[in-house]
């Protein structure tokens, strides 16, 4: 049987997009090994249909970290045998590069006839996070860096259209679409709300991810200061600025409106997403990163039937207008968004609405409907 090996940065704990991946490759054929690493408070990792490997490194962040992983990775991919290297975002690119590179090399040198393929995801477009925001030097060595490896890239996926068409413009490699979208899931199996410390009769607006700079959150918890409907704010997720939005909340006399959950695995979140009235992505238009997303949060609200209010970027935008499954933000301003909070979970006939769309939507926006190209890409010759 085949063996691919799957690289990451993070801890595999709440990576839909990659078990996806993982998923269908096992479904090509390929016995999987999916590697990331470590962290101090990582979660004991549910069982899979593929092998998991976390590496234990001496840096968490920062550019240590970066060149730590990446010369781990390196000699992990040279000591064990693959025939399929896939790389996920530009932090795993330059290791499982160069170690196809040298095996491969190394194989034809030898007269062997086997070729290791390589596939890489760039998922979004990598020096457009808005971390890089104003760190020029740093946004240089990743230019630097992408520059060196994307256009010896022959096959390369994306998760949407217009983070392929900035790929293909830039570097001229063809980029193939794979949305990421998640499988189809039923309607039931809600997780009880008063595990939650949620009452039966109070609304949930929740927000699913990381709990990232410039999306929106600080906005989303000031938000309940004016929400007139008996709701909560549920967060699901920790990011860089977690403390700082708890914080937030215990200055505004908020920890009654709002919900931490903290890190969910993946396979737990859509029972939590079920619970929900309204799914929040609201991202704020500060790189391209943003402007051309098409969230896992996004497309999971889809699958629990759950009315959508989101940023009118173009991805999203696209959906929302087609399927007429929600609507958008008119402003940032607290106060203007708990207007549209209480205007669109006050509105029963408009939710019925929405959550009818949301079954065709569900139907057409599941993996299902996608894996089969990336199978395809694994499986074809060249």
């Amino acid at each position: 049987m085949p063996f691919a090996i799957v690289s990451v940065t993070n801890d595999l704990t709440t990576d839909q997009r990659v078990d996806r991946t993982c998923m269908a490759l096992v479904k090509s054929g390929y016995d999987v090994l999916l590697v990331g690493r470590r962290l101090r408070n990582s979660k004991t990792l549910a069982n899979r249909t593929y092998q998991m490997h976390r590496m234990r490194l001496l840096f968490d962040k920062g550019p240590l970290f970066y060149a730590e992983y990446n010369i781990a990775l390196f000699f992990f991919l040279i000591i064990h045998r693959y025939d399929l290297n896939v790389s996920n975002d530009l932090d795993t690119l330059p290791a499982s590069y160069l170690a196809n590179r040298i095996k491969n090399g190394f194989s034809r040198n030898r007269n062997l006839k086997s070729e290791i393929r390589f596939l890489h995801d760039c998922h979004e477009y990598f020096r457009g996070v808005p971390e890089l925001n104003g760190r020029k030097a740093v946004t240089r060595v990743w230019k630097w860096i992408e520059d060196r490896f994307f256009p010896k890239l022959k096959h390369v996926i994306a998760v949407n259209q217009s983070v392929a068409d900035l790929y293909a413009k830039e570097y001229g490699n063809p980029v193939t679409v794979i949305r990421n979208v998640p499988f189809r899931k039923p309607l039931t199996g809600a997780r009880d709300k008063t595990s939650m410390q949620i009452r039966d009769e109070q609304k949930v607006i929740l927000y699913q991810g990381a709990l990232n700079v410039d999306r929106g959150l600080e906005e989303a918890i000031l938000a309940m200061k004016y929400l007139k409907t008996n709701g909560v704010l549920v967060l699901a997720g920790i990011g860089d600025i977690y403390e700082n939005l708890k914080k937030l909340t215990s200055e505004n006399g908020l920890s009654e409106k709002v919900r931490f959950l903290g890190q969910v695995p993946f396979q737990d979140l859509h029972a939590i997403t079920l619970i929900a009235d309204l799914g929040l992505s609201i991202e704020k238009d500060v790189s391209i990163n943003y402007r051309y997303c098409l969230p896992n949060k996004f497309l999971d609200y889809i699958q629990a039937n759950i009315p959508v209010l989101v940023s009118p970027f173009p991805e999203m935008k696209a959906l929302v207008d087609q399927y007429r499954i929600g609507e958008f933000i008119e402003s940032h301003d607290p106060v203007i968004l708990a207007t549209q909070f209480d205007a669109m979970l006050n509105n029963p006939e408009k939710t019925a609405f929405y959550r009818q769309n949301l079954l065709k939507a569900a139907e057409d926006l599941c993996w299902e409907m996608e894996e089969g190209k990336i199978i395809e890409i694994v499986t074809r010759d060249g």
